[in-house]
């Protein structure tokens, strides 16, 4: 996702109120023509489209959109940096009126002043990844109705496992937000005006006002590939370490340009602004003589949508497994401060690792706490080939405004090297869930307060309720023909309460991982 999205969109949500903000550098110059002449000493040609490259000539035949001439810029070394525009699925009327793209800050403009001039009550997302899952956030509201179209069984599908990502199904829905998956537009129809009216899908159709087009985008590789220079597996422009094309005086970089994986090797698209600013960087000490090369990336993103603050990491389990791993996760929750500071809240993180080595493979994370400061200590573990003991070793930062004495990141660690070498054994809701509808019968312990399960009970015919506290007294209580598990806020007195139950000599114990906070996404 390019910076002009992430731009757009907090002026859609008006977290910015004036789109020239967008513009502004933080001590308050616009970044225009002047800006660059003066600054950076770059010359910025405006209304100029680079229409060919003659590289046996070292030239750029350019064309003024304003004259319709064209004239030609001789180079020494040139870079491509022609970003991506938006990927239009080829169904039948998205050339109608009022249906929208979100790729430049003024497409978020467009959008907002039609919504208000014209009291608009009703529009349709086109998508939920990370194009799609902000706008529709920005948008809803009591007086605007904002259904979400996705294709895929889940939303966030290239982002999140689809365990993570039902934490998010389940907040869009609380937000007023519909959600319909597995939901493949076939075209959109429109009035006599051409004003679109209508969306087709493969569950039916819906009565909308404006259509946002957010099923992702492609690289524009256009001017590089009509020059023979060679595009990659990904669609993007293939480049090495340097950024070098395969024309040695042609470099390419941002959204056009594809990377490799730091996990697979295997190259990858993952447009995102903060690789591309890395990326220019390492282009001009190359091309200036310093041989600074672009490493490999893990794919680390981080949106923010209906209040939650959601991020990823290397491998999800799915793609581990396709790529032959053999693979370990867990699912744990926690705290991202000490319970008695007014501002906590809670984080949900799951590590994929791989089982013999225990070497982490992968992270996702999301609640309404500060997960991104603990995605970005993953992602630094990844970068160092950190097994997930490693991170159990940390010397985090600890101080009750920040962390809890053990971090959440820590206690994810805990709990998933505990699995891993069968210390405990977990269960996810996901897991709890199907082998209920399966009819199979399970021993469902809650171990929570009473006064906690009157607040908020689990929506699960048969729980039995004891808590923690009382449980090594009437453990004896428990029936153990079928699989116990035990069930708590978190699942950290979930996790204790196994472990106590096997020391008691019951063998078929397993802990609900994640706790309540994880298991409200699936039982309502």
């Amino acid at each position: 996702m390019d910076l002009s999205l992430i731009e757009g969109v907090a002026y859609l949500c008006m977290l910015v109120p004036k789109l020239d903000d967008l513009m502004m550098t933080s001590y308050g110059v616009m970044r225009d023509t002047e800006f660059f002449r003066k600054q950076k000493n770059v010359t910025v040609l405006t209304h100029t489209e680079a229409i060919k490259i003659n590289r046996e000539e070292k030239k750029v035949i350019a064309r003024n959109l304003i004259s319709g001439l064209e004239d030609s810029i001789t180079y020494d070394y040139l870079v491509l940096a022609t970003g991506a525009k938006p990927s239009i699925p080829p169904i039948s009327g998205a050339d109608l009126n009022h249906v929208f793209t979100l790729h430049h800050p003024h497409d978020a403009q467009t959008l907002k002043e039609f919504i208000k001039a014209n009291k608009i009550k009703h529009v349709t997302v086109m998508g939920s990844g990370l194009i799609g899952m902000e706008p529709a956030d920005a948008l809803a509201s009591p007086r605007l109705k904002v259904v979400l179209c996705e294709a895929e069984s889940q939303v966030l599908p290239k982002l999140l496992d689809v365990d993570m990502a039902k934490l998010i199904e389940s907040k869009i829905i609380e937000s007023g937000v519909d959600i319909s998956l597995s939901c493949r537009v076939n075209a959109l129809e429109g009035d006599a005006e051409g004003n679109v009216c209508r969306v087709v899908t493969e569950q039916g159709t819906i009565d909308t006002e404006a259509v946002v087009i957010a099923t992702g985008v492609r690289p524009v590789v256009d001017l590089a590939s009509n020059a023979g220079i060679t595009i990659g597996s990904t669609g993007a422009i293939q480049v090495d370490e340097h950024m070098m094309t395969s024309d040695p005086a042609i470099y390419a970089g941002g959204d056009c340009a594809e990377q490799h994986h730091l996990i697979t090797g295997e190259p990858v698209y993952i447009p995102l602004a903060s690789t591309a600013n890395k990326q220019g960087r390492v282009i001009a000490d190359h091309i200036g003589g310093i041989d600074t090369r672009f490493a490999p990336v893990e794919g680390t993103s981080v949106p923010q949508a209906f209040d939650l603050n959601i991020g990823r990491t290397g491998l999800g389990e799915k793609e581990a497994k396709e790529k032959g791993y053999n693979v370990v996760t867990s699912v744990s929750s926690g705290l991202d401060s000490t319970h008695y500071y007014p501002m906590h809240a809670n984080i949900t993180t799951k590590l994929i690792a791989e089982q013999e080595s225990g070497r982490l493979l992968g992270a996702q994370v999301c609640g309404m706490g500060e997960s991104v400061k603990r995605l970005d200590v993953l992602a630094t573990a990844l970068k160092f080939g950190a097994k997930v003991e490693d991170l159990i070793d940390l010397d985090l930062a600890y101080a009750p405004p920040f962390a809890t004495a053990i971090d959440v990141l820590i206690h994810a660690a805990t709990t998933q090297e505990n699995m891993r070498l069968g210390l405990a054994k977990g269960i996810t809701a996901e897991t709890v869930q199907k082998r209920l509808q399966a009819g199979e019968r399970l021993y469902i312990l809650d171990d929570r307060e009473l006064e906690e399960v009157e607040a908020s009970p689990l929506p699960i015919e048969g729980t039995v309720v004891i808590s923690l506290g009382e449980l090594r007294d009437r453990w004896e209580e428990i029936q153990t023909d079928s699989l116990i598990v035990t069930v708590c806020g978190l699942g950290i007195r979930g996790y204790e309460a196994a472990c106590m139950l096997k020391g008691k000599g019951l063998k078929e114990v397993a802990f609900l991982q994640g706790g309540i906070s994880v298991t409200k996404a699936y039982f309502k």
